[in-house]
C-alpha cells in the first residue's frame, strides 16, 4: 500500500484523518507514522491471547493488559496507566485540554479517538458487526460490551461486594464506591465522581447537551446508552431473562435489581457514614448526599438546588409552569405536592 501521496487536511486548524480508518491526528508527521501500520505486516505476537501487532512497542504495551504493569502514573490524581500516551490522554481531565475538533459541529474532544468516533454520530457510519445477531456498532467498545450479552461472561469480581463485571476498567469504578474515593471533579459545580466518563456525563446537566437522537421519534439523549435502552420502547427487546424466574427484561440493571428485590433481598451497596444498606449503587450514591449536603442539580429558572434530577424536574414542572396535580378530595384545593397536599388534609382535621 503506497502512504507516500499527499496526505488529507482540513482548512484552518490541522487536522489530518486517516483514509484507511478514518482515525484523526493533530499532527502530519503522526498520522504518516500511523498510515505505516496499514501497510505492514503484523510479525509480533503475544505469547498470551495470540493477538497480533505491527510493531514491537504495541505488543510490549498489549503485553501488559495480561500482566496488570501501569508504569506512567499521573502526579496530579496518582492514577496509573500501562502506556504513556494514556497518561497524555488522562491529564487532559485536570487541564481540560481538548485540542481536538469535530469540523462539522465544532465540538472538542481530549482525544483524537473520541473524535473519531464523535463524527460518526454525524455521517451513522457502524463499522463494527456482531456476527451472531448482526447489530451494528459506531465503537469497538460497545461492540465488544455488546458480545457480552451473547457469552455472558463476566471475568472481574469486586473482592467487597462481590459483583462482577465484562470489563476491569468498570471493575475499578466500581470498587471506588466501596473505598469512597471520588479523584475526578466537574469544573461547573465542584461534585466529584469514580470515573471521567461520569464527568462527562454530569456536565451535559449543565450544559443541556443532548447529542444522541432517536432515529425514530426525534427524542434527545446526552449519553449514547440511554438512547440504545431507549430503542427499545419502539422495539419492544427485552434480551435479559431471569434464570430463576423467567421474566423479561430490556435493560442488565432492571434485571440485576429484580433479582436482589424478588429472590435475593441483597443489599450489597453500604453507607459508610451510617450503615444503611441499598440494592443499587445509584441508590446509596443519592443517599450519601443527606450526609454530605451535596447538591449538584440547579435549577437554572431559580437557583434552587436539589440532591436528585428527579427532584429538580417535578420543582420545574410544579413550581414554574403552575402544576398541580395533587387534589384534596375534601375541598378540591390543589397542591403542587404530595407533602403540601398532607399538610393541607391536617387543617380539616383540626377543624373537625
Amino acid at each position: 500500500m503506497d502512504f507516500s501521496e499527499e496526505l488529507p487536511k482540513k482548512e484552518g486548524k490541522s487536522s489530518y484523518h486517516c483514509d484507511v480508518c478514518q482515525k484523526t491526528f493533530s499532527l502530519e508527521n503522526s498520522l504518516s507514522n500511523h498510515k505505516c501500520i496499514h501497510g505492514k505486516e503484523k510479525q509480533y505476537n503475544c505469547d498470551i491471547c495470540g493477538k497480533s501487532f505491527s510493531r514491537k512497542d504495541h505488543l510490549r504495551t498489549h503485553k501488559r493488559l495480561h500482566t496488570g504493569e501501569r508504569p506512567y502514573t499521573c502526579n496530579i490524581c496518582g492514577n496509573s496507566f500501562s502506556a504513556a500516551s494514556h497518561l497524555n490522554s488522562h491529564k487532559r481531565t485536570h487541564t481540560g485540554e481538548k485540542p481536538h475538533h469535530c469540523d462539522i459541529c465544532g465540538k472538542s474532544f481530549a482525544r483524537s479517538d473520541s473524535l473519531t468516533c464523535h463524527i460518526r454520530v454525524h455521517t451513522g457510519e457502524k463499522p463494527y458487526q456482531c456476527n451472531t445477531c448482526g447489530e451494528s456498532f459506531s465503537e469497538r467498545g460497545n461492540l465488544a460490551k455488546h458480545n457480552y450479552i451473547h457469552t455472558g461472561e463476566k471475568s472481574y469480581c469486586c473482592d467487597v461486594c462481590g459483583k462482577s463485571f465484562f470489563q476491569k476498567v468498570h471493575l475499578n469504578s466500581h470498587v471506588r464506591i466501596h473505598t469512597g474515593e471520588k479523584p475526578y471533579h466537574c469544573d461547573i459545580c465542584g461534585a466529584s465522581f469514580t470515573a471521567t466518563d461520569k464527568v462527562t456525563k454530569h456536565k451535559r446537566t449543565h450544559t443541556g447537551e443532548k447529542p444522541y437522537p432517536c432515529d425514530i421519534c426525534g427524542k434527545s439523549f446526552s449519553v449514547v446508552s440511554r438512547l440504545t435502552k431507549h430503542k427499545r420502547i419502539h422495539t419492544g427487546e427485552k434480551p435479559y431473562n431471569c434464570d430463576i424466574c423467567g421474566e423479561l427484561f430490556s435493560y442488565t440493571s432492571q434485571l440485576i435489581v429484580h433479582r436482589r428485590r424478588i429472590h435475593t433481598s441483597e443489599k450489597p451497596y453500604h453507607c459508610d457514614i451510617c450503615g444503611k444498606s441499598f440494592i443499587d449503587g445509584s441508590s446509596l450514591t443519592v443517599h450519601r448526599r443527606i450526609h454530605t449536603g451535596e447538591k449538584p442539580y440547579p435549577c437554572d429558572i431559580c437557583g434552587i438546588s436539589f440532591s436528585q434530577r428527579r427532584q429538580l424536574m417535578v420543582h420545574k414542572g410544579r413550581i414554574h409552569t403552575g402544576e398541580k396535580p395533587y387534589y384534596c378530595n375534601h375541598c378540591g384545593r390543589s397542591f403542587t405536592s404530595r407533602k403540601s397536599l398532607a399538610a393541607h388534609k391536617q387543617s380539616h382535621k383540626d377543624e373537625k
